[in-house]
């Protein structure tokens, strides 16, 4: 996807915003992943890391790892992250050589004020089934789900649910999941607990955090 057309300002945001969201699609899986792309980003300065980390599932094992970096092109706009964080991240997807089948994103997805979080964004423009997987809340009322891992209670935007409060570790603080694009709910919670070991975070998005931050300390280190 070419991204020189990106939205540089925050009414061109908005525009791309609207007609974007019009397309978002949350219907069932069509066809079992065998593939799980993680992805995340890093800031350095005026610089962004994008990291990819791409999962055989369900067995999660580590079959790819890539990263990219570019400049900045977007301000800090609450409620935009997709167009700050989207460029780096469609530029580390092209560096893989293993297409994934589900693209799991640190970030909302429908569970968004305009219902086009960063996983519906890249989801709608790749053209490819996107889960939202977000360490807080950013829209939303819901009940504090029970203490076992599994549990999970609907997140509610206007009488709509638009995600899970899931509980991926026994007694831990529960994660914010949303479908993006092209899978639902249902399937969305599923993947992310397959996905999900010892650690409260999925294994992919560990690993993802992990190369981005690592890359954030190379390119930040004193010549």
């Amino acid at each position: 996807m070419n991204t020189r057309r990106w939205p540089r300002t925050l009414s061109e945001a908005k525009a791309l915003q609207s007609a974007l969201k019009n397309k978002v699609r949350i219907v069932p899986l069509k066809k079992k992943p065998r593939f799980i792309a993680a992805l995340d980003a890093a800031f350095a300065g005026d610089q962004i890391i994008g990291a990819a980390c791409i999962y055989r599932y369900p067995e999660l094992n580590l079959v790819e790892e890539v990263y990219a970096t570019m400049r900045i092109r977007f301000p800090y706009v609450p409620g935009f992250l997709s167009f700050r964080e989207g460029p780096v991240i469609i530029k580390t997807l092209e560096q893989l050589t293993v297409r994934p089948d589900v693209l799991l994103l640190d970030g909302q997805g429908t569970a968004h004020p305009l219902g086009l979080g960063l996983a519906s964004h890249m989801g709608v423009s790749l053209h490819m089934p996107a889960i939202g997987c977000a360490k807080s809340r950013l829209i939303g009322d819901y009940r504090e789900p029970k203490l076992e891992k599994g549990a999970w209670s609907p997140l509610f935007h206007n009488d709509d649910i638009v995600g899970a409060v899931l509980r991926t570790r026994d007694c831990v603080r529960p994660l914010f999941i949303s479908p993006g694009h092209r899978i639902d709910l249902k399937a969305s919670i599923h993947i992310v607990l397959t996905c999900t070991g010892q650690y409260r975070i999925p294994e992919p998005l560990r690993r993802a955090d992990f190369l981005s931050k690592k890359i954030k300390r190379e390119i930040s280190r004193p010549n």
